[in-house]
């Protein structure tokens, strides 16, 4: 028998299990400044569970910038890896547009390889977003996409 906790994902002692919602690999969660971080070392790509994303950013008012994107023409749907519901791929606001996928259900959001260091890039504070991104690179392992120094770091 797998022991379930009350949102759905088999915890292992003190691991939690999810399976990435790209390429189905087992995800490890990690913790920055309170906030944990489920990561896919296969695919590169990042899960953040609900009101994750604001803690990352910092405000309400970045999380809103961000979330007023809106939805785009759906790619192949993915399922949360909370609640086995197809996700909605959106785009954040601004010049830049990112896409990532949403669970409608209130869940949280997947991004793929680099997609969150784009986000955090754009809509957090330049120190802050900094010190985010170094710890996203230093954990995950080189520079992500989009967050490439100009010295080629």
């Amino acid at each position: 028998m797998q022991p379930f906790a009350p949102d759905g994902r088999r915890h292992w002692g003190l691991w939690r299990l999810m399976n990435c919602p790209s390429c189905g690999n087992p995800m490890m969660t990690l913790e920055y400044d309170a906030v944990e971080v489920d990561y896919c070392g296969a695919c590169r790509g990042v899960w953040l569970d609900a009101g994750e994303l604001e803690l990352l950013l910092g405000t309400r008012e970045n999380s809103a910038a961000f979330l007023c994107g809106g939805a785009i023409r759906p790619e192949k749907k993915r399922r949360c890896p909370i609640c086995g519901g197809k996700m909605v791929k959106e785009a954040t606001s601004g010049a830049s547009a990112v896409t990532y996928d949403r669970c409608p259900s209130g869940d949280g959001w997947w991004f793929d390889r680099g997609e969150l260091e784009q986000v955090l890039a754009q809509h957090r504070p330049e120190a802050d977003g900094e010190c985010v991104a170094s710890f996203l690179r230093e954990v995950f392992g080189g520079a992500p996409d989009g967050m490439r120094k100009e010295n080629g770091t």
